[in-house]
């Protein structure tokens, strides 16, 4: 089978699905692999790097079966009937592509459903990805901040370490919290999940905890009561005056992310302070966030990225081509046993099929549509 990897759109993507050293990885799986010129350049791989891999140029390919892609929604322009597809596809949030796909009877896998189970780990592309966004909001964060990170002792005086706060201690928020530690600033962590309250204090970090009844613990943050956000707006009140930098990385699959740093929040917040959202995308943790833009609200800003990705896009690629060879690895052995794709009995298979023959077949989408 013929595989294309494509250029992304670098006006929003910069990584690319498959690097040059995971080529011979998937032509040892028997795959002939063929490149859009200029698919790696923008993370840092270049064409050479691909054909002394073993693969080829577009221009060669008469035909392709599979496409691998970082963000599937740019790629309408390769979809034909009958392809595999396989790409991060926010399927909650992108109905006109479901509508594209099933159109021209594509079978398209989204990555981003991927569940969080021990044998999925190779494959899961939103905690390799979450755990980079969680380290480059610490160093977005340093560059914006007019202060040091860590506590220095001059002659000219004493520069207190700065004050840190993580709201949500999920992948991205554990290496962040990590990432400020390493930089010498002292971090708290806040988040509905008290499971999550060890892994945040072995780090280093101090644990914000709501007084409340109301408990979560699953992988996944869920929508709390409204007695329980009061009783975490007062708690953050407390804390958030004396922070620094405040980084936000709460999100619920499917829905709107929380709105947890309000207004009066911001009025408590010290000149200077600096917010990283990395939940934007879905409408942000703070009231007052625009994704992609930087907000200034009485001396404060709210920052947050189009895409925080694409500032580590070597690594992050590097990263999301192990991932996508893995599911790309499992996938074909299971077709080699059964053909008919929605027949395996296979539950990473089965949570990440969303479209075939036509058709929405994922029971997880149905169920929120």
């Amino acid at each position: 089978m013929k595989i294309l990897i494509p250029r992304e759109d670098e006006l929003v993507e910069r990584r690319v699905a498959i690097t040059p050293d995971v080529v011979q990885k998937l032509k040892l799986l028997s795959f002939e692999v063929f490149f859009e010129s200029g698919a790696g350049g923008e993370a840092g791989f270049f064409d050479g790097e691909y054909i002394q891999a073993g693969a080829r140029n577009e221009s060669e390919m008469d035909n392709f079966d599979i496409l691998l892609s970082v963000d599937l929604n740019s790629h309408k322009k390769h979809f034909k009937k009958d392809l595999i597809a396989i790409g991060i596809m926010d399927p909650f949030n992108n109905s006109k592509l479901i509508d594209s796909l099933n159109s021209r009877s594509i079978t398209s896998f989204a990555l981003d459903f991927i569940p969080r189970t021990t044998r999925a780990q190779y494959m899961d592309v939103l905690s390799s990805q979450a755990s980079l966004a969680g380290y480059r909001s610490v160093i977005e964060a340093s560059h914006f901040s007019n202060s040091a990170f860590p506590l220095m002792m001059t002659t000219a005086g004493t520069i207190p370490a700065a004050k840190v706060l993580v709201v949500g201690a999920g992948v991205a928020g554990l290496q962040a919290i990590a990432t400020a530690k390493r930089l010498g600033a002292v971090v708290s962590a806040f988040d509905v999940r008290t499971s999550v309250k060890e892994q945040v204090e072995s780090l280093g970090a101090k644990f914000i905890e709501v007084e409340s009844d109301e408990k979560t613990d699953g992988v996944y943050a869920k929508e709390m009561s409204e007695q329980y956000k009061l009783a975490q707006e007062a708690k953050l009140k407390s804390v958030i005056s004396s922070q620094d930098i405040v980084i936000t990385t709460a999100q619920i699959p499917g829905r709107p992310a929380p709105k947890i740093i309000t207004q009066d929040m911001l009025k408590l917040m010290k000149h200077n302070a600096i917010i990283i959202d990395l939940a934007s995308k879905s409408g942000g943790n703070c009231e007052l966030t625009e994704h992609g833009n930087i907000v200034d609200f009485e001396g404060i800003r709210i920052i947050s990225f189009e895409n925080i990705l694409n500032s580590i896009a070597y690594d992050a690629s590097r990263m999301y081509a192990k991932n996508i060879a893995a599911f790309l690895e499992l996938l074909h052995n299971r077709m080699q046993e059964n053909n008919d794709i929605l027949s395996i009995d296979d539950e990473i298979i089965k949570s990440t099929l969303i479209t075939y023959e036509g058709r929405t077949v994922n029971t997880r989408l149905l169920e929120a549509l």
